[in-house]
């Protein structure tokens, strides 16, 4: 029976965003009408549970905190390239869909995917238990990368707005580069341990018991697909992002609203992978999942931005208004608060998933 799920899985994994790519490739850069919008749709939700699956496979495969580098850089890679075509695509219109969706992305993954995560981990083991180092170290790269790429350009004084000049913006990318790269030697060589999921007791679990790894050939298949899945699942974002701009236009709300939309897409696979870890008790995966996710999307998309800004019309803004200020700040107390201890509570979860809600809330009603 469990052979026979697999087959299944495997089937419909593979063909779904082959079929996803073939309708982009019919569909990119032509009007959509509304029934082609709903099919878009339905393959855009298919690709992201297609790459969700070939992604637990490739980190069956290199275990962690492998397989959670390669979901959230692939994911983050692609969105970076739906940020800078929406922008040069967009003009003037479009100078803060970067900030805006890089600050959504980073409050869903700190405070939606952490929350929610912690939320089911603790609730079926009364209290979710994850390593404080490596989760400390991976939340005070975001701080630092989120504080200099998003609250510090709105207290610059060089160039006018919420906006760096270039040294400024050339040392924002640098820094992003560097830290990044800091980061990922730190989980993937120097201190992997500190990345690993944990038991209740605080055992480094090294090694998964539950099922055997998938073959070489099996896990650079679903590694293909993935980038597959995840080419689709931005794809047709982009080709349903007009309907959705249309829409957030005559429903009167702010633009930004546009990033976050963008954000929850993209982050859709992540979201997946991170509770289905947190169901299997490996808490530090999802954790894994969601800041280095959040990190990538900093670490990469500023400096990618910082180079296309050279051949964009218009402002590249990056600073945070007031009041997305005070939920960074409340994001970064709170986070700490839950990493030191290294043990979480469903009240710790439900706390995150209130800041969430208030981005939201915010994001709709400014």
């Amino acid at each position: 029976m469990t052979r026979l799920v697999r087959a299944r899985a495997a089937h419909w994994s593979t063909t779904v965003p082959v079929l996803a790519v073939v309708l982009l490739v019919f569909t990119w850069g032509r009007p959509v009408p509304g029934p082609v919008v709903v099919l878009l749709a339905c393959f855009l939700a298919g690709s992201v549970l297609a790459a969700v699956h070939h992604a637990e496979v490739v980190a069956h495969r290199v275990g962690e905190p492998f397989g959670s580098l390669v979901l959230a850089v692939a994911v983050t890679v692609i969105e970076v390239a739906l940020i800078v075509t929406l922008m040069a695509d967009g003009g003037e219109k479009n100078s803060s869909l970067a900030r805006d969706t890089v600050f959504a992305a980073v409050m869903i993954t700190c405070n939606g995917i952490v929350g929610l995560s912690l939320l089911v981990g603790s609730l079926k083991r009364k209290v979710a238990v994850f390593n404080a180092e490596g989760t400390g170290a991976a939340f005070a790269t975001v701080t630092t990368l989120a504080g200099l790429s998003l609250a510090l350009p709105t207290f610059t004084t060089s160039a006018p707005g919420p906006e760096f000049s270039t040294a400024q913006l050339v040392f924002a990318a640098f820094a992003a580069v560097l830290l990044y790269g800091l980061f990922v030697m730190t989980q993937t060589w120097r201190h992997r341990d500190y990345f690993l999921p944990v038991t209740t007791r605080g055992e480094v679990i090294d090694v998964e018991e539950h099922a055997d790894p998938p073959t070489r050939r099996t896990a650079l298949t679903s590694l293909g697909l993935l980038g597959v899945s995840l080419v689709a699942v931005v794809g047709l974002a982009k080709g349903v992002s007009p309907t959705i701009e249309a829409g957030v236009a005559a429903a009167g709300l702010p633009a930004s609203v546009v990033g976050v939309v963008i954000a929850l897409l993209v982050l859709a696979p992540e979201s997946i992978a991170a509770v289905r870890a947190a169901r299997r008790d490996r808490v530090q995966t999802s954790l894994n999942l969601a800041l280095g996710s959040a990190m990538a999307s900093i670490g990469l998309t500023i400096p990618a931005v910082a180079v296309a800004s050279v051949w964009m019309a218009g402002p590249l803004l990056l600073g945070l208004d007031a009041a997305h200020m005070v939920l960074l700040a409340l994001t970064v107390a709170v986070g700490t608060l839950t990493i030191v201890p290294g043990r979480a509570t469903p009240l710790t979860g439900g706390v995150h998933l209130s800041l969430l809600a208030a981005y939201l809330v915010l994001a709709v009603s400014p």
